[in-house]
């Protein structure tokens, strides 16, 4: 054997022995929503549920603490759905591309079969967290998004793109956990073990889409990967699209709910100050990720780096 054939070899059993990796953390840190999730908790709405880091309450400096934690239920209850709605296509594509390896790498397989698995019991977490919300926070909320559309416009794009966007969302809500969620003290306990266990699944989950799309870029042409990077340009415009609609609803419900009379001026403040934490939360957070930054680098060239940054930076 040759040094390169010898090389080849070589990352291919590294590769082989993540996705055997990830199984074994999968199994060992597998979780059921009621029995270690949930355990009989409801949610107290004497508690915030997503932390100023994330909602950026704070920026609003014209909200009562009551207020302000009443936006960080508003904000959380989105921020669950949110993930939701996204782990609806994020699994419909995992499905698609396991596919081959049916009849091949059986390891590989059983990974991405238990990441599907996972993701529809997040799903299913999520469903049940918004049953709950709904029991203690007032009447009027309002989910835009429906996540079988939303599902349907992703992946009617390429899949060099689509495993982009999927990436970009897995390793940012593992930042979110680690930096704001985890060691954030006065948030509600059940909603923080919701975003823990979630994160424990979700570790396996990134190193997996990010193998996947290193693969599938592999696989492509120089055409079909600039289409990629326009497609992907495309649903990040697409995700602003998304949470716009869902700022206005969410500043609507607390303006109608919180108990008391805005200005128009702070109506528009508001609003806006949604608005910038659901672009942090939803976009920037993720664009900004090093290890994100670091696996796109190395597919794109310069110019199409420039065009990503360019259509960022018009989300203003």
């Amino acid at each position: 054997m040759n040094m390169m054939n010898k090389i080849i070899a070589e990352k291919e059993i590294d590769i082989s022995a993540r996705y055997a990796r990830c199984i074994e953390t999968s199994k060992r840190v597998s979780w059921d929503i009621d029995l270690d999730v949930i355990r009989g908790r409801h949610f107290d709405i004497n508690e915030k549920f997503l932390p100023d880091t994330l909602s950026q309450v704070e920026e609003l400096d014209f909200l009562s603490e009551y207020e302000k934690r009443f936006l960080s239920q508003i904000q959380g209850r989105t921020y669950a759905n949110i993930f939701g709605l996204v782990e609806r296509f994020i699994n419909t594509k995992i499905l698609e591309i396991g596919q081959d390896y049916t009849f091949g790498d059986q390891v590989a397989l059983e990974a991405l079969v238990r990441f599907s698995q996972e993701e529809l019991k997040h799903q299913q977490l999520f469903r049940k967290i918004e049953k709950m919300c709904a029991e203690v926070m007032p009447q009027g909320y309002i989910f835009v998004p429906q996540p079988n559309d939303v599902a349907h416009a992703v992946l009617s794009k390429s899949t060099w793109a689509v495993l982009a966007l999927t990436l970009d969302i897995e390793l940012f809500s593992q930042a979110h956990y680690r930096d704001s969620i985890d060691p954030t003290k006065n948030l509600s306990p059940l909603y923080k073990d919701v975003f823990l266990y979630h994160w424990k699944e979700e570790s396996q989950h990134a190193i997996l889409d990010e193998l996947e799309w290193v693969r599938h870029d592999q696989s492509i042409t120089t055409q079909e990967r600039d289409q990629g990077v326009d497609e992907f340009i495309e649903l990040v415009t697409a995700v602003d699209g998304i949470i716009q609609c869902q700022a206005k609803a969410d500043t609507v419900y607390f303006v109608e709910q919180s108990g008391r009379e805005y200005s128009d001026v702070e109506v528009v403040e508001l609003e806006k100050g949604i608005l910038g934490a659901y672009r942090y939360q939803y976009i920037f957070s993720g664009a900004s990720h090093a290890h994100f930054g670091k696996v796109l680098g190395s597919m794109i060239t310069p110019d199409q780096a420039d065009r990503i940054h360019e259509a960022l930076g018009s989300i203003q």
